[in-house]
């Protein structure tokens, strides 16, 4: 006889209605419901990246070499080729926003925030890539891609554990952004610079500037590997599994941990690549957002074992 195993219901509805059906509650925190099978959890035909994952096992991962990142990277930009306005579109979205956020600081008279907030803008872009996970899922199954099927999708993860990792992204970006403030007052307090260009001078020609970069950017470099680390993988996993934002976390971090060579490669290409594209106000990222968002698709569903019922 095959392994019984109890179905997951969301706790919160059961506690409050414990004789209703399952299939019409929501998707957030999960518990065992005894008496019924596990099984792949019901959605409509739009919403549907959706693979049940044991509560008591983490997925299982594998080493990647270069080569399979290099190939993950074409296949990107293969899907980036087959649907561009899917990914110009994201791209545009993500631009506007890093411009609007600029001209507000500058508006606020805060410019010498421009350059510490456009190194660490590229933080929460794994996020910003969510639609384009689901385009390379779709082109990997060979399922129609519509913009009502990929934004459906985007909006159901408010419901879902991927809402909680947009949340981590934007707190380690906040610390980032607070440790500059921080580093400012500490090395650069007694310094008076009311424009960018006097921020720049300061910062490249004394050796306080010189120390407040070499600090800021082992701190932000510590940061960086830190948020990598535990989202490289996980954020991919989120959307196409139904798991905790916990596990999800571990096992990118396994998956980092089995292949940190190539894995840290690829975070350092990816950092340099968004900062680059950010150069011109952010217009660079339209293009680059999007290769690297297909590309880390492919890098999860390399990395990362299927479960039996992918």
């Amino acid at each position: 006889m095959g392994e019984f195993r109890k179905p997951l219901i969301p706790v919160n509805a059961w506690l409050a209605c414990p004789g209703q059906s399952d299939e019409k509650l929501p998707l957030n925190l999960m518990v065992a419901q005894p008496g019924r099978r596990e099984g792949t959890l019901k959605q409509n035909d739009e919403a549907e990246p959706i693979v049940q994952q044991s509560a008591n096992r983490l997925p299982e991962v594998r080493a990647l070499s270069v080569s399979d990142l290099t190939g993950c990277l074409r296949k990107g930009f293969a899907d980036f080729a087959s649907e561009p306005l899917f990914g110009l579109v994201f791209g545009c979205v993500f631009a506007l926003a890093g411009i609007a956020i600029v001209l507000s600081v500058t508006a606020w008279q805060l410019p010498w925030m421009i350059y510490p907030f456009a190194i660490g803008f590229p933080l929460v872009g794994p996020f910003a890539a969510v639609g384009l996970y689901e385009v390379s899922r779709r082109i990997d199954q060979e399922k129609p891609i519509t913009w009502a099927g990929i934004l459906s999708v985007v909006w159901a993860q408010r419901r879902r554990e991927l809402a909680w990792m947009a949340f981590v992204m934007l707190f380690v970006f906040w610390i980032w952004m607070y440790q500059v403030r921080l580093l400012i007052a500490i090395m650069l307090g007694r310094m008076s610079f009311s424009t960018l260009d006097k921020f720049i001078t300061i910062v490249f020609t004394t050796p306080e500037g010189w120390m407040f970069l070499a600090v800021g950017h082992v701190v932000g470099a510590i940061l960086a590997l830190a948020l990598f680390s535990i989202t490289v993988i996980s954020t991919p996993l989120l959307l196409e599994r139904e798991i905790d934002i916990v596990s999800a976390m571990i096992t990118s971090v396994k998956a980092v941990l089995a292949s940190p060579v190539p894995m840290l490669g690829w975070g350092v290409f990816v950092t340099l690549a968004m900062i680059i594209g950010s150069a011109p106000m952010f217009l660079g990222v339209i293009f680059v957002l999007p290769i690297l968002g297909h590309a880390t698709w492919h890098i999860y569903r390399a990395a990362v074992v299927r479960a039996a019922t992918d």
